[in-house]
């Protein structure tokens, strides 16, 4: 039996959605072990001066609980 949490993150960048997802997963590792399973929840744009600045991914995570 394994128990799971499930988070959600936002990641940024200024060239696509994919890497926005990418770059959220990778930061992500850095903090947690065991990453399973990331479902895009949302994609959106950050607009400035009528131009496309950044994109942005956000994401549900999840991750398996260790044993104690």
């Amino acid at each position: 039996m394994s128990i799971y949490k499930v988070i959600e993150i936002v990641g940024t960048s200024p060239t696509s959605w994919d890497e926005a997802a990418k770059a959220a997963v990778e930061r992500a590792a850095k903090s947690l072990e065991d990453l399973r399973v990331a479902d895009v929840v949302a994609q959106d744009l950050k607009i400035e001066n009528s131009k496309v600045t950044a994109f942005r991914t956000k994401l549900k995570v999840s991750f398996k609980f260790r044993d104690a």
